[in-house]
């Protein structure tokens, strides 16, 4: 009876469950520390272990923890990942390392990249489409994490093939473009991650102890990542998610079900039967319950009953020979039958009436067995229903709270979110001009733009509020490299708001000669002893140059001639000659040459020395 209530409840499970299939989750985590070209990184390797680690605890199907991979290796690891990714709900990969970001695309770089140059980028490196593609076929959700925003040194020895190339300093922002897809950055674009002093990265930290949090939805649970990494970091590095889902909760782990009312107890079925063999109270109905339950609580309590009824049988047994010794006796007196036959009568009679006394004090130690085992089944079956109402009481509590709680983060949310729209519209309003009454000067608007304008690299001047040339040179450079038509001669509201939509540098960082670009700053070009920076502002080696023989003695006798001309003569002697284009006399006394510079008298177009009397 109890095995074939047994098998109906199987098959009635079994029909009820078959239809709702558990969703199937597959996790790839890659971990590159040894790389080849570059010092390498004590983290990434500690950090894909205990993240795959934490997957599979989690309940994932599949986790693959792939370590120190090549180019080639890597893909090979997202092809063969891609393939399983076709039949699953959720798929994840997770990624720590090196990656870069050139001209807006982030690469994920294996270990055996060199990257000399920057068009080497397109061939040594994977990009994060990639990953994209390999887990866009999942059905639920798509989940991309990248602990890979350390600082690069290839970008510091990497060649330029373009002066202009941008190379970033971490990754770039992204917005994916596939529903229920979500991006997960160690640091907010544009900005590096820690590894932190501890074997593993603050951000690797955070994730194994918040996302396996049943019942615990993503977005929040990386929130709670964030506050985390920030909080040990000290401010100085925040992660950052990309991407969206739907409104339903969509936690990495599953909540536990909650009961929402009376369980149905395995003993049941055991104890009805049990109940229904004490009302029949025979012995058939007591052993037909043991060929079926012959072990456990409930059978050692029908035992107890089973003997009980012996006890009955037994005492019945007895008072029904007693009776009938009586019987007998009292028929042979009254036939008056030999003294010999009455006492033998008389012996029967008492040896069954003590057969009856003892069976009957048997009966009663049997029952009080019985009403002992039955008072035993009673206490227990009363605790483990007050075991089981505490339980569906604590449960239900619990789930109270988490509903409480969620509420409470969605209000709270709501709340924000509110609150960060109303501070928007003031914000706006306070720096928006109107018709009527506008809110800033001209000069106050210019060093807004100005400000703007040097953030995303086009001015490199002050934001002094004085829109002069300088100024509109830097407007009119915006407008060639982000594809523009803002007006150059004032600075607008619609320049301001068309420059703070750009998140990022949009002119290109043009370092003086002898200096060169290092992300967003100019740093100074050293070049070894013997070396110099030439006109491509390269490093060349210095040439000897041997010593040009020059004549250097007509400068001092150009000013010799100038000081004897500037000299004044002295009368010449009687009998001393002049000499002039007329020809020579002698100098008459009293007289004297004079260069024609000196001469008081007359024209000295001449440039003739001429004589000069008292």
């Amino acid at each position: 009876m109890g095995a074939l209530r047994f098998l109906l409840i199987v098959f009635a499970v079994w029909l009820g469950c078959g239809p709702a299939m558990a969703e199937r989750r597959v996790a790839l985590v890659i971990g590159n520390s040894a790389y080849k070209s570059v010092a390498r990184l004590t983290n990434p390797a500690n950090d894909a272990t205990l993240v795959g680690g934490m997957f599979k605890k989690a309940g994932f199907d599949a986790v693959d923890i792939k370590l120190d991979l090549n180019v080639a290796d890597m893909r090979r690891a997202l092809r063969d990942f891609g393939d399983k990714t076709r039949d699953a709900d959720v798929a994840v990969i997770y990624y720590a390392g090196h990656g870069i970001e050139l001209d807006g695309t982030n690469y994920l770089i294996p270990t055996d990249a060199t990257l000399e140059r920057d068009s080497d980028v397109l061939d040594e490196t994977i990009a994060l489409d990639r990953a994209l593609f390999a887990v866009e076929p999942a059905k639920q959700l798509r989940l991309v994490i990248l602990d890979a925003c350390r600082d690069n040194p290839f970008a510091k020895t990497m060649k330029r093939t373009i002066a202009a190339r941008a190379i970033g300093r971490g990754l770039a922002k992204i917005e994916p473009t596939s529903p229920n897809t979500m991006i997960a950055f160690a640091a907010k674009a544009g900005s590096t991650a820690s590894d932190g002093d501890s074997k593993n990265s603050p951000f690797a930290a955070a994730l194994v102890e918040r996302l396996p949090t049943p019942g615990l939805d993503l977005g929040k649970a990386f929130r709670f990542v964030r506050d985390d990494v920030l909080k040990t970091t000290g401010n100085k590095q925040e992660p950052y998610v990309y991407g969206s889902l739907g409104g339903d909760d969509v936690p990495l782990v599953a909540a536990k079900p909650v009961a929402t009312g009376p369980q149905a107890n395995p003993q049941d079925g055991i104890r009805r039967d049990y109940e229904l063999a004490l009302q029949a109270g025979n012995r058939d109905a007591w052993e037909a319950f043991l060929q079926a339950y012959p072990d456990g609580f409930y059978a050692g309590l029908a035992r107890a009953q089973l003997k009980n009824v012996a006890a009955e049988e037994a005492r019945a047994s007895a008072a029904e020979k007693a009776r009938q010794a009586e019987e007998a006796k009292a028929r042979l007196a009254s036939e008056r039958a030999t003294k010999a036959e009455q006492d033998k009568a008389a012996a029967v009679a008492k040896a069954a009436e003590d057969a009856r006394l003892a069976a009957e004090k048997a009966k009663q130690v049997e029952e009080a067995k019985a009403l002992a085992a039955e008072q035993r089944r009673k206490d227990v079956e009363a605790a483990v229903a007050k075991a089981q109402a505490d339980k569906q009481a604590a449960e239900k509590a619990l789930a109270d709270k988490i509903a409480n709680d969620k509420a409470a983060s969605e209000l709270a949310a709501k709340q924000a979110t509110e609150k960060a729209q109303r501070d928007g519209e003031q914000k706006v309003a306070a720096v928006a001009p109107t018709q009527s009454s506008p809110s800033l000067s001209p000069q106050e608007t210019a060093k807004l733009v100005q400000s703007e304008l040097r953030r995303v690299g086009c001015l490199t001047g002050a934001a002094d509020g004085d829109w002069n040339a300088a100024a509109q040179r830097s407007l009119t450079l915006f407008n060639k490299h982000a594809g523009m038509k803002l007006d150059t001669k004032l600075a607008s509201f619609d320049a301001l708001d068309a420059i703070k939509s750009k998140q990022g540098r949009v002119c290109p960082l043009v370092c003086d000669r002898g200096s060169r670009a290092d992300g967003d700053t100019c740093v100074k070009i050293a070049c070894r002893a013997g070396y110099r920076v030439n006109d491509d502002n390269e490093c060349e080696k210095v040439q000897d140059k041997k010593p040009v023989a020059t004549r250097d003695d007509a400068k001092p006798r150009d000013d010799q001639r100038k000081k004897v001309e500037a000299t004044p003569s002295k009368p010449q002697a009687t009998g001393q000659l002049i000499c002039n284009s007329a020809g020579c006399r002698p100098v008459k006394p009293g007289c004297r040459v004079v260069p024609y510079q000196q001469f008081k008298h007359g024209s000295v177009s001449s440039g003739q020395p001429q004589e000069e009397c008292n």
